[in-house]
């Protein structure tokens, strides 16, 4: 069998078709395979010569395909027993991170994550910090460091920064023992989210990315950065969220409001512990 000729029951393709393209065409058959037959997780897919029958390719393009399906997270493959239909991702409401563990849903409804403090610091803000806070970047702020798991799985990484001037004190304790932040200072301080303002970023994870999240570097993640704004136009807090790419599904809807994160990528987003030298310049 050849790529050139394609067999009986298979979609037409026109002639001369560039054959780097093949591999879609399986990748495309898969992805509908999938849909119109109602398949779940677990369920096993047509094996790699049934799918180039099907396709009127050849197995390396159907290799190609499913190489690709992997990746995406659509399928997984076991050595010597087949190719099945990967664990349903996630959906996240990121539109609502005060929220975000009420928000977080699979087939079956909402999923209920642990979370796990990984770290509490006072320190300073990177410059991108500061201005997006409008604070000045000699200003202490808070930065806490959060990691969401699904069993012993982890799955999202947060980092939330809060002024010191707005959050003077915390509940370690209640953090610690997986507290909702953002109940705290909504009955401590009165701030509530009334407008967020968001950056998504598609991105291959940093070195503490990959430790907490248990991933390889050639993973992909999605990163989201934000602003946190209470009704009084107020500021208080920047935060980051970090998934895995091929986990999570996002579902955001929201209103037009100012604008207060950049979009360029340049340009430390962190927090330097007090005590510690700045950063020596560069040309």
């Amino acid at each position: 069998m050849t790529d050139d000729a394609p067999h009986d029951g298979a979609p037409p393709r026109s002639k001369g078709s560039p054959r780097a393209l093949r591999y879609q065409h399986v990748y495309d058959l898969v992805v509908a395979l999938i849909d119109e037959q109602g398949m779940r997780e677990g369920d096993q897919l047509p094996s790699t010569a049934e799918l180039a029958e099907m396709a009127g390719v050849s197995v390396i393009s159907v290799r190609r395909a499913l190489d690709e399906l992997t990746r995406s997270g659509k399928i997984v493959r076991h050595q010597g027993v087949g190719t099945f239909v990967a664990p349903e991702r996630l959906v996240s409401e990121p539109s609502r991170p005060g929220a975000l563990l009420e928000t977080l849903r699979g087939r079956g409804g909402e999923v209920e994550l642990d979370t796990r403090l990984v770290a509490m610091i006072v320190g300073l803000p990177s410059a991108k910090h500061a201005a997006a806070l409008g604070i000045d970047a000699g200003q202490p702020v808070w930065e806490i460091s959060r990691l969401r798991l699904l069993g012993s799985a982890p799955k999202v990484l947060e980092k939330a920064v809060l002024p010191l001037s707005i959050v003077p004190s915390l509940d370690e304790n209640r953090i610690a023992d997986g507290g909702s932040l953002y109940e705290f200072l909504s009955e401590r301080y009165g701030l509530t989210d009334d407008f967020v303002e968001q950056v998504f970023e598609v991105d291959q994870p940093n070195s503490w990315e990959r430790t907490h999240l248990q991933l390889s570097a050639k993973a992909s993640v999605v990163r989201i950065r934000g602003i946190s704004v209470n009704a009084a136009g107020i500021a208080f807090d920047s935060f980051q969220q970090t998934y895995p790419a091929r986990e999570f599904l996002f579902y955001v809807s929201g209103s037009s409001g100012p604008r207060l994160m950049e979009h360029d990528d340049g340009g430390p987003w962190s927090v330097r512990p007090l005590g510690t030298p700045p950063p020596a310049p560069t040309d």
